[in-house]
C-alpha cells in the first residue's frame, strides 16, 4: 500500500462487539488510502491463539493481559486505522493509552440491535456462550452500560446503523 502523509498516526474504532468495528476500520482505511489492523488479527499472529481460544482455555482475565501487551505495542509501532477488540477501552488504562497515541472513535448500535447481530455467534464469542437467546438484550444492554463510561470518553461517536464511510473520514480530518 502507498502511504499518504496523514494528520493523524492512529485510529482506534471503539465498539461492542457486533458494532462493526473489523469492518468499518477496513472500508475506513481503504478511504483514507493508509493502513489497517485488527487488534484480535495482531493477538492471534503474536500468539498462535484466537482471543476466543485463549478467552475458552485460560479465561477472560489472562486474556485482558495479553490484549493489554498487543494495545501497547501497536500503539507505539503500528500507523493507520486500528480495530479494537470490544473490552479493550475498558481494561487497565488502555483507554488512556488510546487517547493519548491517536485518535479514538466509537461505533455504538443499541443492545436489541447487536443482539439480532450477535444471535448466532455464540462459539465465536465466549462471552456469550451462556446466555439464553431470550436474555441476549439484557445482557448486552448490561455490558454497555457498564462500558459506557469508557466508550463516552472516544472523541467521535458513530451510529453503526450509518454506512457512510466517507462522512466518517470527512469528520475524522475535521477533528484532527
Amino acid at each position: 500500500m502507498i502511504e499518504k502523509e496523514l494528520p493523524f498516526e492512529r485510529i482506534y474504532i471503539l465498539g461492542y462487539m457486533g458494532s462493526g468495528k473489523s469492518t468499518l476500520a477496513k472500508e475506513l482505511a481503504k478511504e483514507l488510502n493508509c493502513n489497517y489492523l485488527d487488534l484480535d488479527i495482531f493477538i492471534k499472529q503474536e500468539t498462535g491463539e484466537a482471543p476466543s481460544e485463549w478467552i475458552k482455555r485460560k479465561g477472560e482475565i489472562s486474556f485482558r493481559a495479553v490484549e493489554r501487551a498487543a494495545l501497547l505495542k501497536v500503539s507505539s509501532t503500528f500507523n493507520g486505522i486500528i480495530a479494537s477488540g470490544g473490552g479493550t477501552p475498558c481494561y487497565f488504562d488502555n483507554m488512556d493509552v488510546m487517547l493519548s497515541t491517536g485518535i479514538t472513535a466509537y461505533l455504538f448500535a443499541n443492545p436489541k440491535e447487536l443482539a439480532y447481530r450477535l444471535r448466532n455467534a455464540k462459539t465465536q464469542r465466549p462471552l456469550l456462550s451462556d446466555i439464553k437467546p431470550e436474555d441476549l438484550v439484557e445482557f448486552i444492554a448490561k455490558h454497555l452500560f457498564e462500558r459506557a463510561p469508557f466508550y463516552s470518553r472516544a472523541k467521535i461517536q458513530w451510529k453503526a446503523t450509518e454506512k457512510n464511510v466517507k462522512k466518517w473520514a470527512k469528520e475524522i480530518h475535521n477533528n484532527v
